[in-house]
């Protein structure tokens, strides 16, 4: 593959990405200057479940699956709802740049892949260098955070009831109003 066709590979990722739209053209551009290219066989791992998070990722050519029971932990009963698969110009990981999380499933590569990576220093060095870019970009974090904590409390109040969820988000927000 050209560098020139590389190069304009990585910009419709980075251009399409749903994950960045906040972000203008030009934004978008100082963005994908942070990013590393990375290059994965098929069957190669990308991240493990409970692996620290140290960045995210752009898929710029493959298929991904993101796994929740890696390595068919239960292969008894095999539970497809269990797999995502994910491809250009998808986005995943994201999580792990703003907040201190462990990666909650397994990353594996269904064919050989072609990812951009960016990583806690790459976010350190945007901050520092673009704060608007930044605080954009965090706000994009927020977004899917909230998201995730207003289906997962839906889930809950289905499941244990409207007062046990409510509990939980108090017990939470008080446990870390102390630190």
């Amino acid at each position: 593959m050209g560098k020139f066709t590389n190069i304009k590979q990585q910009l419709s990722i980075v251009f399409g990405s749903k994950f960045l739209k906040n972000l203008s053209t030009a934004e978008r551009y100082e963005f994908l200057q942070l990013c590393h290219k990375r290059n994965y066989k098929e069957g190669e791992y990308v991240f493990y479940r409970n692996d620290p998070g140290t960045g995210m990722y752009f898929i710029q050519d493959g298929k991904i699956e993101l796994m929740l029971n890696a390595n068919n932990e239960d292969t008894e009963h095999p539970d497809d709802s269990n797999k995502f698969i994910l491809e250009a110009p998808d986005s995943f990981g994201a999580l792990s740049i703003g907040y201190n999380l462990r990666r909650k499933a397994t990353a594996q590569c269904v064919t050989d892949c072609q990812l951009l990576g960016f990583f806690q220093p790459d976010f350190e060095v945007l901050r520092d260098r673009h704060p608007q870019i930044a605080v954009k970009f965090l706000q994009s974090l927020t977004n899917i955070a909230l998201r995730q904590l207003e289906r997962a409390t839906y889930i809950l109040e289905e499941v244990a009831g409207q007062e046990k969820a409510l509990q939980i988000q108090f017990d939470t927000y008080y446990e870390n109003s102390e630190d």
